[in-house]
């Protein structure tokens, strides 16, 4: 299956090196490319894409107010956002990740990792949250939510082991380093994953990792 990408991106030549990275892939096809928040929102609309690649600065509506429209569309179920962030505007990341983003990735980043990231949040499978990220994460998350509920209102329909789960997917562990410490198969772990989702009415794995901080479930500067 071909990942239909849309690049939202105010730098020309960026998109233009996006473009030529992912078109180059058999399993990836660009779609569309937007300057703004307001192009991107429109041109998802319009070209239904898998993926929508989210530069977070751009003039006009930024990418903050495009990733909530497209998260928020029901139309757009199955488009998920990838948010390209850089240190210095770190803080805008909790923003992002309530509004519905799949994942997140430096702008530094190298190639490899960005068509790693494109197929990781297309399957929605993973987080993508670096080292840096996952401090600010906690720094900005950690507190609870006053719309989130408590930890015992909010989680009391997961399992034990679905907590248990949701926590570790929650510092960054990949579903095989989960199933490793829990001594079961990553299909396990899988399943569990997307049962915590379906009670917790998460849009994909981004959502669970932040209702786990909003809740409370995981303190801050708890260490991977």
């Amino acid at each position: 299956m071909t990942i239909r990408v849309l690049l939202a991106d105010d730098q020309a030549l960026l998109r233009g090196a996006f473009r030529v990275l992912i078109d180059a892939e058999d399993d990836m096809e660009v779609v569309g490319e937007a300057a703004d928040g307001h192009q991107a929102v429109e041109l998802a609309r319009a070209t239904r894409p898998d993926i929508v690649l989210m530069d977070i600065r751009m003039p006009g509506a930024d990418g903050l107010g495009a990733t909530a429209a497209i998260c928020g569309d029901e139309d757009l179920a199955g488009t998920r956002v990838l948010i390209l962030t850089t240190f210095e505007i770190d803080e805008y990341v909790a923003q992002a990740l309530r509004a519905g983003a799949g994942g997140f990735l430096g702008k530094g980043a190298d190639p490899a990792e960005l068509l790693a990231a494109v197929r990781t949040v297309a399957a929605g499978d993973a987080l993508l949250s670096p080292a840096a990220t996952r401090a600010v994460i906690d720094q900005l998350l950690a507190q609870p939510d006053p719309a989130a509920g408590g930890t015992s209102e909010r989680l009391s329909v997961l399992t034990a082991r679905e907590r248990e789960v949701m926590s570790m997917a929650a510092t960054g562990l990949t579903n095989e380093e989960i199933a490793e410490r829990m001594f079961v198969s990553p299909f396990t772990v899988r399943t569990h994953v997307h049962r915590a989702m379906a009670k917790l009415d998460a849009r994909d794995r981004a959502q669970l990792v932040a209702i786990a901080y909003q809740s409370g479930l995981v303190p801050p500067g708890r260490p991977a």
